[in-house]
């Protein structure tokens, strides 16, 4: 159960020890300074370096303001933040990296938001302080999911966004291990914004995000809200197959035309069938990537549907 009034900043934290404790003061500042009660949730995603200790810490310093929760091993950003979900008790939940990049002094503008009503508040970062590559392999990211949703946010990655409770809830209702909160979390939203936060660049240390889990997050995000890939298979095959077969109709005519010696001894011919065949192999391909992709969503169980709220009452049954 969710408390009134009440804020949860949800923080993955992996091998951050040389900003965690930086990063720990600046967040407690700004969460003394904002009415609601707030519990700073920082999750612990198989650190190798002292951030787990320095979160046992301040767990131990702060009761009740702090909690650490510290996975076995290194799961992933978002498997780390689903963690924090289960354990946060705010009936607002802000999500933040421990990196610096995005000030925790920009938390009030999310909080301000979900005042407004809300469901999920994203974060545009403005300027970004990051390489050309990373500048680049966001647009991209970002481009997908407007285009596969047709929500238009702007900027998916930024990990500084704001939920309601019933938004987490409904999250924590899917069981399936690879997912992208942001696109998930939209699709159970019904008033969705967007506000530009500042961005600075990383006071130590590098992006741990390098070119391969920039590629596996691509992945997660297409197949966890999309059968897209499967389908253009199949467009793709009958594409080639068409071409086959008007092809094949092409050489008949002018074999008919032209005589038999203009044909080559039938290797057109040969080519316009191998065309075909390739694209019923496409085409047969899609088709089971197609009962492949229902069988996948059925068993992420995710729900059929989400009622927000209800208005009135039936008929009530007699006594």
């Amino acid at each position: 159960m969710s408390d009134p009034e009440t804020l949860s900043i949800v923080i993955p934290v992996f091998n951050e020890q040389d900003v965690l404790e930086e990063m720990l003061r600046r967040t407690l500042a700004v969460a003394n300074a904002l009415p609601e009660e707030t519990e700073i949730i920082l999750v612990d995603d198989g650190s190798v370096d002292r951030s787990m200790g320095i979160i046992g810490d301040a767990a131990e310093k702060r009761p009740g303001e702090v909690v650490g929760v510290i996975l076995n091993r290194n799961y992933g950003q978002h498997a780390a933040v689903m963690a924090g979900f289960a354990r946060a008790r705010g009936e607002w939940v802000v999500t933040l990296d421990a990196d610096l990049q995005n000030p925790p002094e920009e938390i009030p503008k999310i909080v301000e938001q979900l005042r407004e009503g809300y469901d999920v508040v994203g974060s545009i970062r403005v300027p970004r302080e990051d390489s050309f590559f990373r500048r680049m392999a966001s647009r991209i990211v970002n481009r997908t999911v407007r285009k596969t949703t047709g929500i238009g946010m702007r900027d998916y990655g930024c990990m500084l966004r704001g939920y309601r409770r019933r938004i987490i809830t409904a999250m924590l209702a899917c069981q399936e291990r690879s997912t992208f909160i942001p696109v998930l979390a939209n699709s159970f939203a019904r008033r969705v914004t967007e506000v530009e936060v500042r961005h600075e660049a990383r006071p130590t240390g590098k992006s741990r995000y390098g070119f391969l889990k920039l590629v596996n997050l691509q992945f997660d995000l297409l197949t966890s809200i999309t059968n897209a890939p499967l389908r253009l298979l199949m467009i793709f095959g009958t594409v080639i197959c068409g071409l086959g077969g008007g092809l094949g109709v092409l050489l008949f005519v002018l074999r008919l035309i032209k005589g038999a010696e203009w044909s080559a001894g039938g290797v057109f011919t040969l080519f316009a069938a191998l065309f075909m065949l390739v694209g019923l192999q496409f085409i047969g391909m899609g088709l089971l990537g197609e009962y492949i992709g229902r069988i996948y969503t059925d068993v992420r169980g995710r729900p059929r549907y989400y009622v927000e709220e209800t208005v009135g009452h039936g008929i009530e049954g007699e006594d």
